[in-house]
């Protein structure tokens, strides 16, 4: 019976990149149950007491006790100490993954095949949306008849404007990774490079500027120290840049408009799109809208700009709680409900988390998870480094970590369903990929 439930949760595991397409329910739902499993198997084959040698669990579980410490004193408890308690539930996905339910070879290719295949299938749909384009109305229905609520955005086949180019630039070297290990393709550059160009370039127009600008780093590393794979890497930068540059010339979303006013504020650009009216085509019509300001102006404007209020705010806490911090899940809370932090929101609400992974945790927990954190990301690149998988897969899999957590960019936060499943789920995909080598995967 217990074999049974693993071979089951083994291949929910699988479909986990298919189930996050639908939202954070599904997915949150059944590694919550998997784990629970997973602990039980563990302790009914007698293996974690080995398990729980090696250093990067022992980090990990010192990790959540982090969490749950600091709960003791912080603004809202029960916020922290609930949340604290069950991201547990994160923590043990890379654990499950590496030693449970991605031991076996063919079910790892199986799960790294539909990642690929998932992976193009959400560009080729997201694109679809991209030229289904009315300067009017912006961008149309997806494939699914998913539409963007937000002007000048796409939401591909999640129904959200902020997931399509983080979904594809996160599990897409994993993609990369099977492709280069298949022996029918392995030496085929132009595949490769295709389909590496092809996530360039869906990330671009996304409008996600933190995954493309990621993606085009990983892109840029692999070049430097995949040296066997520099044809197809090059090549794949190359065919993607002259498909942004193509795209911008002739696309009408990137050509149909004249800039009014730019502000560093949120969706401070002001725009006049033009097109041709409904009943006179020969005469343009206009509208005045607000997108998104340039990231330049950003830049000019930090301070003032959504991202610098919400990360000074998030400095004044932590300088007013340096050890403990203000408590996990606390954020907003704490930011509504004392006005010397909520008169720091000038321009803007006081947001859900401080869009910064390091600076949410150093926020909310203090100097204390702070630093038990990197010790993870430590012990979690140093566990990958030693692993006895060829030098490939272990680049790739460092790369893609170095990617999820770049610390100069915004992110979701890890306390959350969606971010929290796609984040360590990627990391025990990254930790499994570590140990095989190439031919391994044929």
């Amino acid at each position: 019976m217990i074999l049974q439930f693993k071979n089951l949760f083994t291949y929910l595991f699988i479909f986990i990149p298919l189930f996050l397409i639908t939202g954070p329910a599904l997915p949150d739902i059944i590694i919550t149950i998997a784990v629970i499993f997973s602990l039980f198997y563990l302790i009914f084959l007698n293996k974690y007491k080995t398990i729980l040698k090696i250093n990067l669990i022992k980090i990990t579980v010192i990790f959540w006790m982090s969490l749950i410490f600091i709960s003791l004193f912080s603004y809202n408890k029960n916020n922290s100490f609930q949340d604290a308690f069950i991201f547990i539930r994160f923590l043990l996905i890379p654990i499950t993954c590496y030693f449970i339910f991605f031991r076996d070879m063919k079910i790892f290719q199986k799960s790294l095949f539909i990642i690929l295949i998932i992976v193009i299938l959400v560009c080729i749909d997201t694109f679809y949306q991209f030229l289904n384009y009315k300067s009017e109305t912006g961008f149309g229905e997806d494939l699914l008849g998913f539409k963007s609520n937000w002007y000048g955005r796409l939401t591909g086949p999640f129904r959200n404007e902020l997931i399509p180019g983080s979904f594809i630039s996160k599990f897409g070297l994993l993609g990369y990774a099977i492709l280069i290990s298949l022996k029918k393709i392995k030496d085929n550059i132009l595949i490769q490079a295709i389909y590496l160009s092809l996530i360039l370039f869906v990330c671009y127009i996304s409008g996600e500027r933190m995954s493309f600008a990621v993606f085009a780093l990983a892109l840029f590393i692999l070049l430097i120290f995949l040296k066997k794979h520099r044809k197809s890497i090059a090549l794949s930068i190359i065919f993607g840049a002259s498909f942004i540059i193509i795209t911008i010339y002739l696309h009408p979303f990137y050509n149909d408009f004249e800039i009014l006013e730019s502000t560093e504020f949120h969706q401070g650009q002001t725009i006049e799109k033009f097109y041709s009216c409904n009943n006179k085509v020969e005469e343009t019509c206009s509208k005045i809208i607000n997108v998104q300001p340039s990231f330049l102006k950003i830049i000019q404007n930090f301070k003032t700009s959504a991202y610098g209020e919400i990360y000074l705010l998030s400095f004044k806490m932590f300088l007013n709680n340096p050890i403990t911090g203000i408590g996990i899940n606390n954020f907003n809370y704490v930011c509504n409900n004392f006005d010397n932090y909520k008169n720091m929101m000038l321009n803007y609400n006081c947001a859900s988390h401080p869009h910064n992974i390091y600076i949410q945790w150093i926020t909310e927990g203090g100097l204390i998870v702070f630093t038990f954190f990197v010790l993870y990301l430590f012990y979690l690149l140093n566990f990958i480094l030693n692993n006895n998988g060829s030098r490939e897969n272990k680049i790739i899999s460092l790369v893609i970590i170095l990617i999820m957590f770049w610390p100069i960019m915004s992110t979701g936060s890890l306390i959350k369903n969606w971010y929290g499943v796609i984040t360590f789920f990627i990391i025990g995909l990254c930790m499994s990929l570590s140990k095989f080598r190439n031919s391994h995967l044929n």
